[in-house]
């Protein structure tokens, strides 16, 4: 049975229906891979670092010759890892026997793993290029033209909400909190996983970008052709990740939606949110702004959180946070070009309604 050599977004494609062995070490894998993909790796990091001092102090052939003694070692429980991975990975059949393989570069350690399924009895495809490849073809992703329409407002406006109820309806919305595992500002990593890293983020909304791509058949060439993809309005960072320049840039050129709700109404959605977490942590959040929120409001808002008087407390930080976002908003170029105000009495996911009438 041939092995195949494919093509990146022919394997993205076929990576839908079918797994993903990462056969890089275990260090390389955990700090980013292609999303979805399974790790499978040849050797442990301390083997590879043996082969790599191998070929510098000594030679080529002592290096394959390490490897190859490793290798041996790994075959039987690598055949018995691959079997489990498909058996677990819900909707995978081992009755289907289409793996994807790949590596760095797509050199001797996917050769060596594909050659080993190959034997086994697995349709074998590997990546041409490898990893590699595939972060080449991530970074053009953010360099092409997309349609975007951006979901803008005050915090506390229950923009996820509203996105996530669009989505619901069948619009393209690309959550990007939920990709960075935080919502944007000094409060954002309560109650969410911890953050990936910045290369691993990029990866993630790549792929995201690809497939809003796919929803509607077209080429990039052809602007008409390209479906709108909802955003939510960010700054360039997301806690500890950023938002790539070009598609951030691209994000300010593009129609800003923006849902002007009443001070009241987002103090209250706000306290039913963040008044529930555990005030060490909002303390904790509080005092990361402490230099710009200022040494008087910053202990005024932690003594009214310590007294359970939320609505002080919170009310302090919603102006803090209406001016930082005021000011970002109107330091845009081009603000009156983009910005159309939706006037929301309440926040309410229904207030995506008003958004595709406007959009229509």
């Amino acid at each position: 049975m041939a092995i195949e050599q494919i093509d990146i977004e022919e394997f993205l494609k076929l990576s839908e229906e079918r797994p993903v062995f990462d056969v890089r070490s275990p260090s390389e894998f955990l700090h980013a891979h292609i999303p979805g993909a399974f790790a499978l790796p040849l050797f442990t990091d301390e083997q590879r670092k043996i082969i790599g001092t191998a070929y510098k102090q000594q030679s080529r052939q002592v290096a394959v010759k390490k490897g190859i003694e490793f290798f041996s070692e790994r075959m039987k429980i690598m055949l018995n890892e691959a079997e489990e991975i498909i058996k677990s990975n819900r909707g995978n059949s081992l009755k289907d026997n289409r793996v994807l393989v790949h590596c760095w570069r797509g050199g001797m350690r996917s050769r060596s793993v594909a050659w080993l399924l190959d034997l086994y009895g697995f349709k074998v495809f590997t990546l041409k290029g490898g990893y590699k490849s595939f972060r080449n073809w991530v970074l053009s992703q953010f360099e092409k033209e997309y349609k975007l329409n951006i979901l803008g407002g005050y915090t506390g406006s229950g923009k996820t909400e509203v996105l996530s109820e669009m989505q619901r309806k069948g619009e393209i919305v690309i959550d990007l909190e939920k990709l960075a595992n935080h919502k944007g500002s000094a409060f954002g990593s309560i109650g969410e996983k911890p953050q990936p890293g910045q290369e691993m983020f990029e990866n993630i909304l790549a792929l995201e970008l690809f497939k809003a791509s796919l929803v509607k058949k077209g080429s990039f060439e052809n602007k008409d052709s390209i479906p709108k993809i909802w955003l939510e309005d960010e700054s360039r960072h997301i806690g500890t990740v950023g938002i790539p320049n070009t598609l951030w840039n691209n994000m300010r050129t593009n129609p800003l939606y923006f849902l002007d709700i009443p001070f009241d109404e987002r103090l209250n959605y706000i306290i039913s949110t963040y008044g529930t977490f555990d005030k060490k942590e909002l303390v904790s959040s509080i005092m990361k702004i402490q230099k710009r929120l200022g040494g008087l409001e910053t202990k005024n808002a932690i003594n009214f959180l310590l007294e359970n008087n939320m609505k002080e407390c919170f009310s302090i930080l919603l102006h803090y946070y209406d001016k930082l976002y005021a000011n970002a908003l109107f330091k845009r170029e081009n603000v009156e070009a983009v910005l159309n105000k939706i006037p929301c009495k309440t926040v309410d996911v229904r207030n995506a309604g008003m958004l595709n009438l406007k959009n229509s």
